[in-house]
């Protein structure tokens, strides 16, 4: 959690989160999460982020009225007082140069968190677990639509 100091009724944190004596402004590790998670997702060419559960979950949570998406979901953070360190695990879409989109998220990534936080991004680490290739999708949804029609006892 970084904690950045300042007086009076606003506080204020300078570019590197330095203390500026009118107060505390406390960001927790989840709302870094949030900024990076956003970040990650409004990149083109990234299919989804998070693996297993927290990808899943992040999908029915996005589907239900009035919840949160959930930015952060499938995005550590770990934050120091003046730096945080990212580390996400994504999806691609096929056919996207993986080196190019690595060097565009970070770019937001850092962009995001270090306008909206004053925290110096030191390292962001991606983990490209697979390639989303579109056409998979909708075979796998026929087929398990086919297979769930020829189990049903007539």
């Amino acid at each position: 959690m970084a904690d950045v100091e300042s007086l009076g009724g606003s506080s204020t944190t300078g570019r590197n989160g330095e203390r500026s004596g009118r107060g505390r402004t406390t960001i927790a590790d989840g709302v870094v999460a949030t900024i990076a998670g956003i970040a990650i997702r409004e990149t083109e060419g990234v299919h989804s982020v998070g693996r297993g559960a927290s990808k899943a979950l992040g999908a029915v949570a996005g589907r239900v009225p009035g919840s949160s998406s959930g930015g952060g979901r499938g995005v550590k953070v770990e934050v120091g007082e003046k730096q945080t360190a990212v580390d996400v695990d994504i999806e691609v879409e096929y056919g996207i140069p993986i080196h190019e989109l690595a060097d565009r998220i970070r770019t937001q990534v850092t962009d995001a968190v270090e306008t909206m936080t004053g925290l110096e991004v030191v390292e962001i680490n991606i983990n490209v677990f697979d390639v989303h290739v579109p056409d998979e999708d909708d075979d796998e949804d026929e087929d398990e639509n086919r297979s769930r029609s020829s189990a049903r006892v007539q």
